[in-house]
């Protein structure tokens, strides 16, 4: 058996209110560096699925570079520390090096691909130069009294650098090694937050908080002159020049995207994100790179939500939007219809810590972020029908707002209103009577609430237990306890009418070194049900008859909390994932074989899924702490 990656749906990029959000494309405009969680993604620019993450750094990231090159990427994280890598396989690390006491806001390359600047919100400084291979000092960071928020550094020799701080100034540095020669005060009247030089180098611009884009000369640092005044209505918070240094690129608080002459101070071109006539926070535009190295005049400039907006002149709309997770995923979720076209692969959906629900096509790799009132925190499961019921189509969702809603898998959007839970759900299952009546259970802290695939409460059952989690076949439940190893068999009966939950039987293990269950799924045919705990270790029991026995205990590699199982739609192997960041692939006629996915996710694998693509190849997809989705390949299964 083996287990292959075969492609990365990255993570969205990391945002923050108020601030700008860095973004990079290699010299050849292919692809794009940006920081989220504690990787990096490198991402292919015409086909996002393909992808590479960088998990070097130990704590939450804040920016990426490419070198002038495109051989190497330095990043930089929240603890001052920065990291130089191989742009290519994303995995070999050239040098870490602890530049300041605080976050890494921008990282600036020099023309040779030898020297970087390193700027942030330090103590003792606000920034460094140092060389890439063996971090030596090669100058200094001087004349701020703020954070600095951007540094650029002319391209050309005699080298020049620029830094812009809160403290509303522009500090000119003349290097190599990079020393301060000039400041820029009195110009801009608020925190100044982006800087670039133009490619030939003529040219220094800086933005900011108080909407002003001033130009320098960008060999001597002197002001020019002031371009566009009145134009932005928002905050500008990043700036990048296009490729003939004729044109620059701004993105605004204001949700537009604006292109300018340098030499007449002309607005050439507008794009807006989001609906006209109506503000809105999440559309604020916080990053943009103009790639060079393409013939399409490409723009991409990032949304506070953290999409991704290709843009292109002729038009003032994006033509194309890359959607994703920038928070934890917390749950996944398989439905039982494709939303692109009959035979295709069912949707898969994720929700995330911050309440984002995300449709995802696994083959074209592809997310769609789910249209609708969605939650308004944590998504904690989802739950849909089998393709034979006449409920299908449809998948339901619950989270720690106390909610429950419904999406319609065709056109990736939530119906109608949502349903109040009496309590804060553990989990949700989709279950049919033997009559085929179809209702849906949610797991609450001390109940099992039954509902209507409308949403109407049709009854509410109080348990002797604690619920961790739920899982269903037809009409029978399982619930763990969150006190104890065990699993509760319950049978679902009745009408709409009048629904009832009656306490079937229970197995419990009698080991004293396992603790809660954390995660159930029952095979294809009902006739196993795995159960994960939270000491790592996954217990199949079989159903014999009118009892469940223990079918193997031997599904125990896990070293920490199970969050999700998933069988194989054959029923003869299963897939899990924990805390413990690893993938594994279980076989049930031979327990004791197994293949792992070692560190499949940073920060913990959250749920997993197996699914078979139109080809009728079987595909594994995994979500978790990176807020990364990610789609493996097996083979040869025994």
């Amino acid at each position: 058996m083996s287990i292959e990656l075969e492609k990365i749906l990255a993570a969205a990029p990391a945002t923050t209110r108020g601030q700008p959000t860095q973004l990079s494309a290699d010299p050849k405009g292919q692809r794009i560096a940006y920081a989220s969680g504690k990787s990096i993604f490198l991402r292919n620019i015409d086909d996002p699925s393909i992808c590479k993450q960088y998990t070097g750094h130990t704590a939450t990231t804040t920016v990426a570079k490419f070198s002038p090159s495109g051989f190497w990427v330095a990043s930089g994280d929240v603890t001052g520390k920065v990291r130089v890598w191989d742009a290519v396989e994303a995995v070999n690390t050239k040098g870490e090096y602890a530049i300041i006491s605080g976050r890494i806001t921008d990282i600036a390359w020099d023309g040779d691909s030898q020297r970087v600047i390193a700027v942030g919100d330090g103590r003792e400084r606000y920034g460094h130069c140092f060389t890439a291979d063996s971090g030596n000092s090669v100058g200094e960071v001087s004349g701020h009294s703020k954070i600095v928020n951007a540094v650029a550094i002319r391209q050309q020799r005699p080298l020049r650098a620029a830094t812009v701080s809160d403290d509303s100034t522009m500090c000119f540095l003349h290097g190599a090694p990079f020393k301060f020669n000039s400041k820029a005060a009195g110009l801009h009247k608020g925190f100044v937050l982006g800087a670039a030089f133009s490619p030939d180098g003529s040219v220094l611009v800086t933005v900011g908080a108080d909407r002003r884009i001033q130009l320098y000369d960008g060999k001597t640092g002197e002001p020019t002159k002031a371009i566009g005044e009145g134009v932005h209505a928002g905050s500008i918070f990043a700036v990048s020049w296009a490729h003939d240094s004729r044109r620059f690129v701004t993105a605004s608080a204001d949700q537009t995207v604006r292109v300018w002459d340098a030499q007449s101070g002309e607005n050439l071109h507008t794009w807006r994100v989001g609906e006209e006539g109506g503000a809105s926070v999440d559309d604020q535009q916080v990053g943009v790179v103009w790639p060079h190295g393409r013939s399409d005049g490409l723009v991409i400039s990032l949304s506070l939500s953290g999409d991704l907006n290709y843009l292109r002149e002729g038009s003032d709309r994006p033509f194309r939007v890359v959607q994703g997770h920038n928070k934890t995923v917390t749950a996944l979720g398989v439905g039982s219809g494709s939303p692109s076209s009959a035979g295709g692969p069912p949707a898969i959906t994720t929700g995330s810590f911050d309440g984002r629900v995300v449709s995802w096509d696994v083959v074209e790799g592809e997310g769609f972020v789910v249209e609708g009132q969605s939650h308004s925190n944590q998504v904690t499961h989802f739950a849909s029908f089998p393709a034979s019921s006449s409920s299908s189509g449809q998948t339901f969702s619950v989270g720690w707002d106390d909610t429950l809603r419904t999406i319609e898998d065709s056109t990736r959007r939530f119906l109608g209103t949502s349903s109040k839970l009496p309590s804060q759900p553990k989990g949700i299952a989709a279950a049919a009577t033997a009559g085929g009546h179809a209702f849906i259970v949610a797991a609450l802290s001390e109940s099992l609430a039954v509902y209507s695939p409308e949403g109407d409460l049709l009854a509410n059952h109080p348990t002797s237990f604690p619920p961790s989690t739920i899982a269903a076949h037809g009409p029978v439940l399982a619930v763990g306890a969150a006190n104890a190893a065990a699993v509760h068999f319950f049978a679902l009966a009745g009408t709409p009418g009048g629904p009832s939950v009656t306490l079937h039987s229970t197995v419990a293990s009698s080991s004293a070194t396992l603790s809660h269950i954390s995660a159930l799924s029952f095979s294809p045919d009902g006739t196993h049900l795995a159960a994960g705990t939270a000491s790592g270790k996954i217990l199949v029991y079989k159903k014999g008859g009118e009892i469940w026995e223990l079918a193997t205990e031997r599904w125990s590699a896990h070293t920490a909390r199970v969050l999700g199982i998933a069988w194989s739609p054959a029923g003869t192997h299963a897939v899990s994932g924990g805390l413990d960041t690893h993938v594994h692939v279980w076989s049930l006629a031979k327990p004791g074989t197994r293949i792992r996915a070692a560190n499949a996710h940073k920060d913990g694998v959250t749920g997993v899924a197996w699914v078979r693509t139109p080809g009728g190849e079987e595909r594994v997809v995994s979500a978790g702490g990176d807020a990364a989705v990610k789609v493996w390949k097996l083979a040869k299964l025994e």
